[in-house]
Formats: C-alpha cells, structure tokens, sequence
C-alpha cells in the first residue's frame, strides 16, 4: 500500500439540487483533506454563484483547471476541473431543467473515464435527479444504472453501508409486481457473494449474512408463497458449500428488531434484501444522516450519499454534508484497501 492519499472524482450532481453546495464543504473541510485529494468535476461559474447564495465558500488553494488537464495535476491540492457549462447563468435552484441532467450525465461519464484509465482511484457521486436525466434525453433510473452501463456491468448490486448496518439489495429500481420473477438462484447467490466481499472490504474478517425472505413469515412453509423454498433457500446453500456464512429466509418483520434494544449486537454484519423499500427503510430509520450507497460487482469504486437532491434546500446553506462526509471517508478507505 503507498502512503498517497487517494484522489477521488467528485461528480457534482444535478446543479440545481445541493449538490454544488456539498461539494464546496466538502473541498473546504480539514478531515476531508487530511484523507484524499478531492478532484471536482463540475463548473467554477457555478460554484462560485452557489458560494454566493449559501456561504459555502470555494477555498482559494483549490486547482482550477480544464478537463483535459487531470493527468498533469499534482496529487495535491484538491482540484476542480471545470467542464464548459453554456446554461450555468440560467441554472435556477430547486428547478427541474434538462441542462443539469446533461451537465450531470457529462460529468458521470468523464469521471468514470478517467477512474478507468487510472487518473483517479475511486468515484463519488453527489446526488442526480432522473427526471431532470430524463428531460435530457439520458434515459436511465439512476447512477446505479448509469455506470452499469458506462463499465459494462452486468447485475450491480444497490448496497447500503453505515457503522450501525448494512444492507444490499437482490433487486433495485424494480415494481413490487415484477420482483418475484426477477430473483433467481444465481443472481441472489452472485448478491450473497458481493455482499460478502464488500463486508471483508469494510474490515470484517469473517462476515455473517443475514438473507431476507420475500413474503410474509418466510412463506410460512409455502402457504404464503413459493419463493423462499424454490429461490432463497436454495441460493443460501449454494453460497454456504462455498464457504459464506449466509443464513436464512429471514422473517422480514422480525429480522431488525434489535436496533430497537439500547446496546443489542448485531446478529448479522450484513443483511441480504429482496427489494428496495424491504432494505431502505430500517436502514434510513438509523443511518438517515450517515448512510452511504455503495454500488457492488463494478470494475471500478463508487459511493454516494444516502439522500436526494433536495431541491427545497438547494442554494441556501441548510442542507447537511454528513452523508457526503461519510461517502468520501468509505472510498477514500476502499481505494486504501485496494491497493
């Protein structure tokens, strides 16, 4: 392991949302700094307006220089590289507009292109809007999607880190309706399995995954549906005669009641959900504020906050950095732990 802090590529998001804003406390902070070297992909005209209205400051030692420029930038200080922006004087805080989902979409794939040809170390990612995507002719559900796309991925997995739990998902951006048919043994085991690595990448020696059923009181022998003998079951012991230590179909309603018992260690270092909201909402009730996205199965490093764009606090200095924090501190530590 080399003792150079890691450079990270920042993406700023949808500009409208507080992206622009996290991003400039983020360039700003001590224990930012002291951990990676941040390198922005974003616009200088726009962070200075967001500056402006919020009182982020842009630092005066950050490098502004053009996109082509990175491979010439020295490994400090933190550098912004700024992307030819013809809309950024018309950019309205808290609006949808189609510039900012192609300035977003521009910044991902730059970022991702770089991080491929070893310019940069790992990718954070600030928060995106799909439907501003969307009016910009960029048609994908979100970031997980997008760098599938852009690192020729397939099946990411959607997975969610904090100190007090993880959670990863066996389906992501799906209808309830279509779940059933979308869980199979192989892509559950393969979920199972990143899970797995990522909790060794985290600094578990020996993890142990926590395997969610899909319906309610795990099917009840079959009574309430077929999938936890016909999918999950089996998928738990493909995994397990590789050496995981998986465990279930779990009660869904039962599996996370210990994070209401002051003190209670956890029976599990991971858990393995069916669907979205079955593993985002125990996660966000206790990591809301520090939570971190992590996508699993890339070629490449990628984080992100927890939250959305929040487009009712953007520009005006009250959106919290946290997550963000939390984000860069986890790459800057898996882009360690990858060397």
């Amino acid at each position: 392991m080399t003792s150079v802090k890691p450079r990270l590529a920042l993406t700023l998001g949808d500009c409208s949302g507080i992206g622009p804003e996290l991003a400039l406390r983020a360039l700003a902070s001590a224990d930012v700094s002291a951990n990676c070297q941040l390198c922005v992909y974003g616009n200088r005209r726009l962070l200075e307006r967001v500056s402006r209205t919020s009182g982020a400051r842009l630092p005066d030692g950050v490098l502004c220089m053009t996109p082509d420029r990175l491979t010439a930038a020295p490994r400090e200080p933190h550098v912004l590289l700024d992307f030819p922006f013809p809309d950024v004087e018309t950019v309205v805080p808290g609006t949808l507009q189609a510039a900012c989902g192609t300035m977003a979409y521009a910044w991902i794939r730059a970022a991702v292109a770089d991080i491929r040809a070893g310019h940069a170390d790992a990718l954070v990612t600030a928060p995106i809007n799909k439907e501003a995507l969307h009016l910009a002719g960029v048609d994908f559900p979100g970031h997980t999607e997008i760098l599938a796309d852009l690192t020729d991925t397939r099946d990411p997995c959607m997975a969610f880190y904090s100190p007090a739990l993880v959670v990863s998902l066996a389906t992501i951006h799906e209808a309830l309706a279509d779940v059933p048919r979308l869980l199979t043994v192989d892509s559950l085991a393969r979920t199972i399995r990143l899970t797995h690595e990522a909790c060794v990448g985290f600094g578990t020696t020996r993890p142990r995954i926590g395997v969610l059923a899909l319906n309610p009181h795990a099917g009840e022998h079959g009574l309430f549906g077929k999938e936890e003998g016909q999918v999950i079951a089996p998928a738990i012991a493909q995994v397990v005669a590789s050496g995981i230590d998986a465990r279930g179909p779990l009660v869904p309603d039962t599996a996370f009641t210990w994070l209401a018992r002051p003190n209670a260690k956890p029976p599990f270092d991971a858990y393995v959900a069916m669907y979205h909201d079955q593993g985002l909402i125990p996660f966000k009730a206790v990591a809301f504020d520090t939570g971190v996205n992590v996508t699993l199965g890339l070629p490449i490093i990628r984080t992100s906050p927890d939250h959305g764009t929040a487009f009712d606090l953007a520009w005006k200095g009250a959106a919290s950095p946290t997550s963000l924090f939390s984000a860069i501190a986890l790459a800057a530590r898996m882009a360690c732990g990858s060397r």
